[in-house]
Formats: C-alpha cells, sequence, structure tokens
C-alpha cells in the first residue's frame, strides 16, 4: 500500500479523451460467471533449442510450432497502481431522554480507520448568523483543546465493537434546559487532513425545534468529501438557509424539544496497492507468428481491452479470427479479453498467437466498470512492439505509447467526425426505447462529448494575442505594468484570510497587524476578504454593495487596513462578487429578486435562465450559481452601476486592484469594460471547473481544460489574470501518486496555464474553498513544500495561502521567496524542463536557479558551478554561482 486518498461516491464528471476504452460500461458484454470459467493455468513461454514453443490461451492450446527458431522480440515487467474503495459510514445519535446523571447525549462516531477529531462549537438561543462559539467547559469531552475562540476539536475515542470491528466515537453530554440552540461539527481525519462535511458546509445538531423542520442533519445525504478531482460549490449550500434568516418576519426556531435520532451517512476510503504486469512476445520467423503473453498479480476478473496497429501509425485495428477465448469485440474498435486465473490464486495470464503483419500490440487493462490501469510511466495506453526492426544495422527502439504524434491532422478529423457519426446514428436508432436504456444513451452522449472534446485540443492551439518571449529586468522598482490588471511581473501574493476569519469580527485589525510582517516576507500583494454587507458571514452572498459594514469589521477598520499595507508597501486586493447578489424584497410571487440600498434594481438585473428567481433579464453568458439571483450583466443600467461601485471602492476605500469571484458565471468581455473602467493594478478572476478524468484517472493531457481559462482571459483582452486551477490539479495527481511526469505537457512546456500565458497565470496550492475548515479540495498532506517549491520557483505569480505562511511552514516558504525575489525570478521567466520521470521533476529558470522535486535522484551538472538555495523533504533549490 502507497497512499491513501478518500472520495466521495460519484463518477468524475470529465469522460476520457484517450481512444483505448469506453467512459461506461452499457457499451461491455458481461463476461462468464466465474465458476463457468476454465481454472486452467496459462503456463509461460518456454523455448528450446529445437524452437519448440508451447503455451495455453485460456483452457485452448496454442497450436505449437514444429519447427523454426523462437526469438524473444520484447520481455518487460511495467508497474501498475490499483484503487480499491473500502466504504465505511457515519453516524450521529441524539439520546434526548436523560440519563440516571440527569444528562441528554449525542454521540458522533465513524467506523473508518483513521485518527479523527471532531471540529465543532455551538450557538445560543437568541443569536441570529452562522456563528460558532466555543462550548461550555463543563460540555467538552476530555482531550478537547480550543481552536482560536470560536471552536474546540475533540479526538474520537476507539474502541472494538462487539463483532470486534474498530469503531471512532466521542460523546457530548449536556443538561436537557440548555441554553444551547444548536451543536455545529465537521469531522476531521488527521492523518490525511481531510474534512468531512454535509454537503459543503457544516453539520448542524439542533438542541430546540423539529429535525423534520429543514432537515438539519442532511437525513441521507451523505457526507461530502472532496477529493483533487471534484471541487463543488465554494459557497456553502446552506446558503438558502441563510437567505431565510434575512427575511422580515421570521419567528426564528421552535421551542419543541428534540426528539431522539439517529442517522448513518456513508463514506468511501479509496487505498492504492502496487501490482505489475508483465508481457513476453516471442517471434517465429518460419511461421511468421508472434506469441504474446500477459501474466498479472492482480487476483479477480482482468479484462484486456486491446488491439493492433501496423507500420508507424498508433490506430487501433482489430486482429481476423480466431481470437483468444473469453474475447469480445467492443464497438468494432478493439478486443476485450477476460484473463484466466492461475489455480493457486496468485494472478491472472493468457497468451495467444498473432500474424506478422501488425506491428505493435496496444493495451489497457480493465478491473471493473470504473478502474482502468494505464502505464504509470507516462499516463498513456501501454504499446508493446510485436517485431524488430532492422535499420542501417541496428535494431530500431519500438515505439513508447504516447511518444508517437500523427502529423496528418486530417486524418485524425476523418477518425474523428466517422466516430461522433456512428455514435449520433447509435443514439438516434435508440431514441424510440425505454428508460431502461437511459445509460446507454448518456454514454453515448459522454463519449461525443469526449470526442469533441480530443478533437477541440486538436485543432484549438492557445488563441494568446501575443507569445510571450522571457523578459529580463534588472531593476523591479522600475518597472511599470505592462498593460492595467498585470502588475510589475514581480509580484507574490498572499491570501490574507481563511473560511473562518470573519468569527473574530475585527478580522481587518488583526490583519492589519501582520502588514510589516508580509512586507517583511517579500509580499507585494495582499488579497483581502469580501467587504460588503453579506447574507452570509464569509461574504461571498452580496447583499447591499455600497455597505461595507461587515463581519470583517468596519469600512473604518477596512480603509485603515488599507492605509497600513500602503505605508508598507504592499497593494491591496478586495474580493469583488460580481456573478450573483442577494435580493432585500420579494416580487409579487413572493420571489427574492427585488434589490435595495443605492443599486436598486428590479428582476431585470436577474438573467432569465436562473431557475429559482424568474429574471426577466437576457440568457446567462456563464454557468449558473444556484445559491442567489444570477446577475445580468448584459444590461447596460447593471453595468453602470457596477462600474461606478468599482470607481468608488478604489477611491474611497483604497484597493489597488480586484480578485473576481465565480468568474465563470459571466462572459469575460463584462470584466474586460470593468477593468478598462477601474484601471486595476493588478486583477485575477477565479474561473475554475473541473478537470478532464478517464476511468477515475486524471488525464495526462489537461489542454482542453486550460485552454476555457485562457479564453476567458483573452475574452478580458487580457486585463485580467486567472488562477491556475490546472497547474494545481496536476501537481495534486503528481505529488501524491508519484507521477511527475505529468508535470510536462507533449511539448516540453509546463502543463497548466503558465505554460501557455504565464504572465496572466496565478499559481496556487491551496486557498479558503480547498483548504482551511472547507477542505473541498486539500493539497496533498505534508507535501506542500513541493507544491511551494514548484510555484514559487516558477513563471506566473504565485500566491500563498494565509494558513500556510502563518503555521510551521513560513521558514521554508519565507527561503524560497527571498530566493525567488534575490534571482529576479517573474512571471515570464525563461523556464527549461529537465526531467519529468515517475519519481522526479526538474527544471531549470531563467539560466540562474535549478530545482527539483520529488523522491528521485537529481544533482547538476555541466560547467556552471551550482550552490544549494534551499532543500527540505523531496525538494531541492540550487542557484548559480556569482
Amino acid at each position: 500500500m502507497s497512499a491513501v486518498s478518500w472520495n466521495i461516491p460519484a463518477i468524475p464528471r470529465a469522460v476520457p479523451p484517450a481512444r483505448a476504452g469506453p467512459p461506461g460500461e452499457a457499451f461491455l458484454v458481461a463476461a462468464r460467471p466465474r465458476a463457468a470459467r476454465s481454472r486452467a493455468a496459462p503456463r509461460r513461454v518456454r523455448l528450446a533449442r529445437g524452437g519448440v514453443v508451447v503455451a495455453h490461451a485460456g483452457a485452448a492450446e496454442v497450436p505449437v510450432a514444429d519447427s523454426g527458431e523462437a526469438a524473444v522480440v520484447f520481455s518487460e515487467k511495467f508497474p501498475l497502481r490499483r484503487c480499491q474503495t473500502v466504504e465505511g459510514k457515519a453516524w450521529v445519535r441524539v439520546e434526548a431522554e436523560p440519563d440516571a446523571d440527569g444528562k441528554c447525549k449525542i454521540v458522533i462516531g465513524c467506523d473508518v480507520e483513521g485518527k479523527w477529531l471532531l471540529h465543532w462549537g455551538v450557538s445560543y438561543h437568541g443569536e441570529t448568523g452562522s456563528e460558532w462559539d466555543q462550548p461550555p467547559s463543563e460540555i467538552r469531552p476530555p482531550g478537547s483543546v480550543p481552536i482560536k475562540d470560536s471552536a474546540i476539536e475533540t479526538p474520537l475515542e476507539t474502541s472494538p465493537n462487539s463483532e470486534g470491528h474498530i469503531l471512532h466515537e466521542v460523546q457530548i453530554k449536556f443538561d436537557k434546559d440548555t441554553p444551547i440552540a444548536a451543536i455545529y461539527f465537521v469531522l476531521k481525519e488527521e492523518g490525511t487532513g481531510a474534512w468531512f462535511q454535509h454537503k459543503g458546509g457544516d453539520f448542524r445538531i439542533p438542541l430546540s425545534g423539529s429535525l423534520e423542520d429543514g432537515d438539519p442533519l442532511g437525513a441521507k445525504q451523505g457526507i461530502d468529501v472532496y477529493p483533487g478531482y471534484f471541487r463543488a460549490s465554494t459557497k456553502p449550500e446552506g446558503s438558502n438557509t441563510q437567505l431565510k434568516e434575512a427575511v422580515p418576519g421570521d419567528k426564528g426556531p421552535s421551542t419543541k424539544c428534540i426528539s431522539e435520532f439517529y442517522e448513518e451517512y456513508p463514506i468511501l476510503k479509496s487505498e492504492y496497492f502496487e501490482h505489475f504486469v508483465s508481457v513476453a512476445v516471442t517471434d517465429n520467423s518460419e511461421t511468421d507468428q508472434s506469441l504474446v503473453e500477459f501474466y498479472t498479480d492482480i487476483t479477480g476478473d482482468v479484462i484486456i481491452h486491446w488491439g493492433v496497429c501496423k507500420g508507424n501509425t498508433m490506430t487501433w485495428e482489430i486482429p481476423p479470427e480466431p481470437h483468444p477465448p473469453n474475447t469480445k469485440i467492443f464497438r468494432q474498435k478493439a478486443l476485450q479479453t477476460l484473463l484466466e486465473q492461475k489455480t493457486d490464486g496468485t494472478g491472472n495470464a493468457v497468451s495467444f498467437l498473432l500474424d506478422a503483419d501488425y506491428s505493435g500490440l496496444v493495451f489497457v487493462l480493465k478491473l471493473n466498470e470504473h478502474t482502468w490501469l494505464r502505464n504509470l510511466e507516462n499516463g498513456f495506453d501501454f504499446y508493446i512492439p510485436l517485431t524488430r526492426v532492422e535499420q542501417f544495422g541496428s535494431t530500431q527502439e519500438p515505439h513508447k505509447a504516447g511518444e508517437h504524434k500523427l502529423d496528418d491532422k486530417s486524418a485524425q478529423t476523418d477518425g474523428l467526425i466517422s466516430d461522433i457519426r456512428n455514435l449520433v446514428v447509435g443514439l438516434s436508432s435508440r431514441r424510440g426505447q425505454r428508460a431502461k436504456n437511459k445509460v446507454l444513451q448518456e454514454d453515448i452522449l459522454q463519449e461525443i462529448e469526449r470526442l469533441a472534446a480530443e478533437a477541440y485540443s486538436i485543432f484549438r492551439s492557445p488563441t494568446i494575442d501575443a507569445i510571450e518571449d522571457p523578459v529580463y529586468i534588472d531593476d523591479p522598482e522600475s518597472v511599470k505594468p505592462a498593460c492595467s490588471g498585470t502588475g510589475s511581473g514581480f509580484e507574490i501574493v498572499c491570501q490574507g484570510f481563511n473560511w473562518e476569519s470573519h468569527k473574530s469580527g475585527k478580522w481587518y485589525v488583526e490583519l492589519g497587524t501582520k502588514a510589516k510582517e508580509l512586507s517583511s516576507l517579500g509580499f507585494t500583494i495582499v488579497w483581502s476578504p469580501p467587504p460588503t454587507d453579506s447574507v452570509s458571514p464569509e461574504g461571498y452572498m452580496p447583499r447591499d454593495l455600497y455597505n461595507l459594514n461587515s463581519r470583517y469589521g468596519t469600512m473604518a477598520e477596512l480603509k485603515q487596513l488599507v492605509d497600513i499595507f500602503h505605508e508598507n508597501g504592499v497593494k491591496v486586493l478586495g474580493d469583488a462578487v460580481l456573478n450573483h447578489r442577494c435580493a432585500q424584497f420579494q416580487n409579487q410571487n413572493g420571489i427574492w429578486n427585488i434589490f435595495g440600498g443605492r443599486m436598486n434594481w428590479d428582476d431585470r438585473a436577474v438573467v432569465a435562465d436562473d431557475p429559482h428567481f424568474q429574471g426577466r433579464g437576457n440568457k446567462s453568458s456563464g454557468d449558473n450559481f444556484h445559491a442567489a439571483p444570477n446577475i445580468d450583466h448584459s444590461q447596460d443600467f447593471v453595468r453602470t452601476d457596477i462600474k461606478e461601485w468599482l470607481r468608488w471602492m478604489r477611491k474611497e476605500v483604497g484597493y489597488d486592484g480586484w480578485r473576481l469571484d465565480f468568474a465563470r458565471g459571466f462572459w469575460g468581455g463584462y470584466v474586460k469594460d470593468y477593468m478598462e473602467a477601474t484601471e486595476p493594478y493588478f486583477a485575477v478572476g477565479e474561473y475554475w471547473d473541473s478537470l478532464s478524468y478517464t476511468y477515475g484517472e486524471m488525464d495526462y493531457n489537461q489542454d482542453a481544460h486550460r485552454q476555457r481559462i485562457v479564453d476567458w482571459i483573452n475574452a478580458t483582452n487580457g486585463t485580467a489574470g486567472a488562477f491556475d486551477v490546472t497547474t494545481k490539479g496536476i501537481l495534486h495527481m503528481a505529488l501524491e501518486r508519484s507521477e511527475y511526469w505529468r508535470l510536462s505537457d507533449e511539448k516540453g512546456k509546463p502543463p497548466g496555464v503558465l505554460g501557455w500565458w504565464p504572465s496572466r497565470a496565478v499559481t496556487f496550492i491551496e486557498n479558503h474553498d480547498t483548504g482551511s475548515t472547507q477542505g473541498h479540495w486539500r493539497f496533498p498532506y505534508g507535501m506542500e513544500m513541493q507544491g511551494y517549491a514548484y510555484i514559487l520557483t516558477h513563471p506566473g505569480t504565485p500566491a500563498v495561502f494565509y494558513d500556510h505562511i502563518f503555521s510551521h511552514l513560513q521558514q521554508d516558504i519565507a527561503k524560497l521567496m527571498s530566493i525567488r525575489c534575490r534571482l529576479k525570478i517573474q512571471c515570464r521567466s525563461k523556464i527549461k524542463i529537465l526531467k519529468a520521470e515517475q519519481n522526479l521533476y526538474a527544471a531549470e529558470i531563467n539560466e540562474n536557479l535549478l530545482m527539483k522535486i520529488g523522491a528521485g535522484h537529481f544533482e547538476p551538472t555541466g560547467p556552471i558551478n551550482w550552490i544549494v538555495a534551499a532543500e527540505g523533504h523531496d525538494y531541492k533549490i540550487w542557484e548559480a554561482a556569482s
């Protein structure tokens, strides 16, 4: 076992770009039951002097070559990594009847292996909002530790149940007449740093009121766990409840006492196990056939999804019959062969003959409907050469999977068009069938989407107005921005808050005390939290935009904060939430879509295709955020008011630029209008959507994902950058799975936005959504410094998370920042990737810095004298001696 990760029980929405395999099992013919198959164990190839080759394919014997010499063409053992999912559960039990001591009891627990903590707080009767308070000392279980002034963490006790299974539980006892209105909590697994929440928010246990009213615990919803490939909404879905609190005349919670309650929630735990598959190919010149042997130590059902290819192409073909036993044809494009289990239960194997017409065999392994295993070395399909090619007296090296590039795009076009046409015809022919074929139809639609995405990645190069060449600038202080919104190129951003910062009520004051320290560390920009009146305390459900008294502090404290940072040479970004806005009034149908304050819009300001808020505007130019009315930026009066408000914020507060929330919700052209009107020093948008996955595994090629981000930046005319979500996602997989080859794209450049448009790429490894107490997409635990070693040495504009810079990581991060500043690494610095292998990534930046991450060995060579500048666990930085 090499690693542990946590996943929600959901299928990734993206479909695979690889040509070898289905996105779903509706197309597969079910294999025969295990009991009906032969138990005969296929024997390994045995080569004798007489050239006799004996092997078995399933239960049928492969024809024996009577004469001729057999030569080993290929023999290799490939490592595999298999994900096995174990299901567990968490539970909440409320015992409302007092025990012998007169105490009621809440029991929270789970049966999943790990070191569990309960992160929890309380609220009291008469309080409004969703603020936490620390529980009184008399109800805190033993071992509880205060967290700031609003929560505590309590370890769950471990004990076996009557059946011998390990359980983790904690008990909270309280008086029946307690003044506490509700208990809020999330679970934390300390070993992995994962947080487990209810629909992206807190679990809430009311100690008064009815469980049926609003279903506060979210019965039957399950615990939301956010792994690297899935990103839920950054706004808590509980926001609808918060909107209700803003409704005039709300009578608040009922006084009815809570009754007995018990509910369970599923958790899926994924563990990674190391395996292998060995492949041997022998060639007999007399019979013009090749014997191919497969063996894997994986037990259970294993299917080889395979095809053959000719010449120098990587186009899959199906060889003519006879095919090996237990083989099915898959969509006239590939074969799927079920391997035979060895009698001793140590694995599966198969062998079969192929004619000499073919140059190679390409395959992937399929274990179940969502588990497909590819080559760990490069992330592509396995490629096996079937012949030796003699060229000028030497043997030509076989092609490796994924290395072959087709020059003729028209050939690819014809294939893609044909595939899509066949799928559409298949879907049309099934249109009249009943719901039982619903899954089949959806899979065909997903396959069409996949093929379209593949075509998109082939023909759509990044649409950047100008190719950026490396720039070397001697004096950063004399540099002026190339254009509004891009900064000097030497910026280092600090996110100046986390998800809990609002709870102090004086965050502006607290952050101001850290301005001098942040400046001395080398930060040039601080990103401050949303400043406006908001239904949610975190600020991301804005209401009255001109009211700058928020849970973070008063408007006067905000202005003072900005002044303090300016005095220390640090610029300040305001977090502008422009996509949506919470209304203050209802329309005639009782829908909350009428706004108050200086920007007193009516329902014409709401997009028409928002399903919840009955807008009379035009259709949305982006994706809808469903917790609040989505604003129609195509309306002249809306854009005029927003520009006026942003200019007012620039002048009145002193903001130097913007962080734009939920930027995928509206067209980048509107952002261009807002940026040109306010001329920010620096601006960055949160354009966030899912990366591409194949059968639960992240795809190597993420060009389509970064292209969508680049398209948005281009729509802004480059007046704003964007967070490089692509790079974050690839770093997750590269570090977590030791697949550092992912950090170089097919052209040998960085695979994220920083590889295409570095001056507009804001790189990061964590923020208030992905980390903090939300934990939607937490960076691999214990590997944060590898992530910072990457983004703080590479092009792009790096952003450091508040929780990291004010933690045990500060000294190491500060050293990397110092190196970046001293060597004048900036957003357009030149980069040369030196190594991108299984367990090692190394690169040279600006010809004066070398870096490596990963467990693999790397030391600089050549005429330059390299001096170690920084090093830590699995990372090392060198600088050229002056």
